[in-house]
């Protein structure tokens, strides 16, 4: 009889035992879970996302402060041809004096404008001027009164920023409706080299931030900021191909700054200039207008078409149908990584320009003048 009851009594511990379990996991599954953006999941402050291997913080992960400190410093910006508006973009103020507040966007934002209004955080629409722009900077200055601005933007820096941190931006992509848009993602790459291609055809390189936030027509002009709602860069362009997304750049904040003062003043920023009428070595076409034969075994570089009378180049040993492989010993493969590389040196600077001759390498010596426009 002990007997049965002993094993009576294990029969009904096992039960319980299964039946406590079951229960539990039906309260398990049952019970809510917040969903992580990068995947995991987390029902507290922290916890281990198993699926991208780190620590995901929900409480303090918010980018809410930051864009807080930046949103009211950014505005909407119109580009009136007439009475039309003909494009649209984004811009931040980055200073202000006694009397004015100085916002920086792109050239290609302002091009061609006969008046420019900024519609601010609060939505109410005010009159810039235009001081200064750069096609190849791709930047340009706006002038308001103080008194019409909000708040100023914060300049960090883009040196000291890592690939891989968090960055966003605030603009107005597709224009008024979806003004005041923030995106957030990281800084994807820093130092890309990236050809654009400006008027008359010159293509010239940009270097440049890369970032998967999004960015689209409208947020050209507006500022890329880390974390801390710091501006590091100025969204410019993105990679526009069916198989690619959220390939977005923009224009390194020191690079802009280096230039600021001239922008302000409306003075035409100073390049040098080798001298030359140049063409691609790839543009065979070109070369046979000009009839020039080249090696088969050329493959890049820039071929000198004519040289300017008076130029650093006049007085040097270049000539007609010389292909330019270096400058300073950096690589040239076309005319934009020429205008790139030469535009790192000042008007009045010696450089060594390597060249090809009768499949012979050569080298010479080039005063930089300055570049004057017809």
């Amino acid at each position: 009889m002990k007997e049965k009851n002993r094993l009576n009594l294990v029969i009904y511990l096992f039960v319980a035992f299964i039946l406590g379990g079951l229960l539990m996991y039906v309260i398990a599954i049952n019970t809510p879970v917040l969903e992580n953006l990068s995947g995991g999941t987390t029902s507290s402050s922290s916890s281990t996302c198993r699926a991208c291997s780190k620590t995901v913080i929900v409480n303090d992960g918010s980018l809410s402060a930051s864009v807080e400190k930046a949103y009211d410093a950014v505005m909407m910006v119109r580009n009136y041809q007439g009475n039309t508006i003909k494009s649209t973009g984004s811009g931040f103020v980055y200073k202000t004096d006694s009397k004015y507040a100085y916002l920086l966007t792109n050239h290609h934002v302002v091009d061609g404008a006969t008046k420019i209004t900024l519609i601010r955080s609060d939505d109410k629409e005010i009159t810039g001027t235009l001081l200064g722009s750069d096609e190849y900077l791709d930047l340009a200055v706006v002038r308001i009164n103080k008194s019409d601005s909000i708040d100023v933007a914060v300049i960090g820096t883009s040196e000291k920023s890592k690939v891989g941190d968090t960055v966003f931006t605030i603009g107005s992509p597709l224009g008024y409706e979806y003004r005041g848009t923030v995106t957030d993602g990281i800084l994807s790459g820093k130092d890309r080299k990236v050809t654009v291609s400006i008027s008359d055809n010159n293509d010239f390189i940009m270097k440049v931030l890369q970032t998967n936030a999004a960015v689209n027509p409208g947020n050209s002009g507006g500022p890329l900021l880390n974390a801390t709602g710091e501006v590091i860069g100025i969204i410019s362009l993105k990679l526009v191909q069916t198989e690619v997304e959220n390939m977005g750049f923009a224009i390194p904040i020191e690079y802009a700054m280096k230039h600021i003062s001239n922008l302000e003043q409306g003075k035409a920023i100073p390049r040098p200039m080798l001298g030359i009428t140049m063409v691609n070595a790839t543009e065979s076409y070109a070369l046979y207008r000009y009839g020039i034969m080249l090696d088969k075994d050329v493959t890049s570089g820039v071929v000198v078409i004519e040289i300017s009378k008076d130029s650093g180049a006049s007085n040097s040993d270049l000539k007609k149908g010389d292909v330019i492989t270096k400058l300073n010993n950096e690589p040239i493969n076309n005319t934009a990584y020429l205008r790139y590389e030469l535009y790192k040196y000042n008007v009045g600077d010696t450089i060594t320009v390597t060249y090809l001759r009768d499949g012979k390498e050569k080298t010479t010596k080039v005063k930089l003048t300055e570049y004057k426009e017809d």
